[in-house]
């Protein structure tokens, strides 16, 4: 199946007028000017993107036309300036990007909402979300207009579509390790693939430092890194206060009843501590597993949080609910529950997950409603009538 592939993908690109796909690491077309060429051993790194709390990836520079980016420990890509030849004997594993990208085809949708901030939408051409899909105005607005066209979700992509677009970079979630030939069939039709990573972040100022990278693919890095020291600069007063006693549970039932939370170490539980919060924890023994969730019983999840002050609904995944009725209806034992009957619970609304840079408003959000001053002025969180 996988040889069938492949040579379906070669005849798409035969039909692309791309019988010979350009390489990873291929210079755009020659011109009348020759450009010395440079040896990838004569590159020197020795500057680097300064990072606060992001730990997934980094950005170091060579003389005034290289950076290179590392995310995790398996992704290595040579970004080279407009104009700039690209170095002789690129190792193995890095991908080299030419600068400016234009024609990117964005499957992760939580790396939007950089794009957004940094006005760079114009560079994506590809989306893997239909335009009805889309939270972000700008998003939905290039989709709509034709700016940006649906080219399949990440497990079914539109091979031709990508092709007769010039994709020059495909930005995918991690959902993508789970179909690894269509990662195989992209980088041979010679368009490098960059895993997204900010939600691998545990820290949520980490997650926000993204924009950092994104800034770095489009040429913006200042502008990146001051509208980051901006955010930071809002949310210093809440990081200074003290801590109240309230607590927090953070959940979503699924179909089955069964009730999704997140560990401790996760960035919303981080989020709630940060706002002045304490994060519902529950016993993660054999959750031994790199995932920032886990699910169960709906009996342990009582036992847990029946005296947790504030319960927040987690809607993001199957929709909001307006009413604590609603929340009965998918488990009547929360009525029980502490702020069940006290009306402090609240829904986080679906919007939110494609909101990256969000994360410090609900922070602001959970501190507002901490010291009981939550009104229609948050921007994520909605109380259950």
């Amino acid at each position: 199946m996988k040889r069938f592939c492949l040579m379906l993908l070669a005849a798409l690109l035969l039909l692309c007028g791309c019988a010979q796909p350009q390489r990873q690491d291929a210079r755009p077309e020659s011109s009348d000017v020759r450009i010395p060429a440079v040896s990838w051993q004569e590159l020197k790194f020795d500057r680097t993107l300064p990072l606060s709390y992001a730990t997934q990836f980094s950005v170091s520079y060579a003389a005034e036309d290289y950076a290179r980016i590392t995310i995790g420990e398996d992704q290595d890509f040579l970004l080279v300036a407009e104009g700039a030849v690209v170095p002789e004997d690129v190792p193995e594993g890095i991908a080299v990007l030419h600068l400016p990208l234009s024609h990117i085809y964005l499957v992760a949708s939580a790396a939007m909402d950089y794009f957004d901030h940094l006005d760079a939408v114009d560079q994506i051409a590809l989306s893997g979300l239909k335009a009805d899909s889309w939270y972000i105005e700008s998003a939905k607005a290039a989709m709509e207009d034709g700016r940006m066209r649906y080219a399949g979700k990440y497990s079914a992509p539109d091979y031709e579509a990508i092709l007769e677009s010039g994709c020059d970079l495909a930005i995918e979630n991690t959902m993508i390790y789970h179909t690894p030939a269509v990662i195989e069939q992209l980088q041979a039709a010679g368009i490098p693939v960059l895993v997204e990573r900010s939600s691998y972040e545990s820290d949520p100022l980490g997650r926000i430092e993204w924009i950092k990278l994104y800034g770095a693919l489009v040429g913006k890095e200042e502008e990146a890194c001051s509208q980051y020291d901006a955010l930071l600069e809002k949310l210093r007063p809440i990081l200074n206060q003290e801590p109240t006693d309230q607590s927090v549970a953070f959940f979503y039932i699924n179909s089955s009843g069964a009730v999704n939370v997140r560990k401790s170490g996760d960035y919303i539980a981080k989020a709630i501590a940060m706002a002045g919060g304490r994060y519902v924890s529950f016993d993660e023994s054999g959750e031994e597993n790199a995932l920032s969730t886990m699910t169960i019983q709906m009996e342990s999840f009582y036992a847990a949080a029946a005296d947790a002050d504030i319960m927040i609904y987690n809607s993001t995944i199957d929709g909001e609910i307006g009413t604590i009725d609603e929340l009965l209806t998918k488990s009547p034992l929360l009525a029980g529950c502490k702020a069940v009957q006290n009306g402090n619970v609240w829904c986080i609304t679906k919007n939110f997950y494609q909101e990256s840079l969000a994360l410090g408003d609900l922070i602001v959000d959970l501190h507002a409603i901490l010291q009981d001053k939550g009104d229609e002025s948050l921007h994520f969180l909605r109380k259950l009538s």
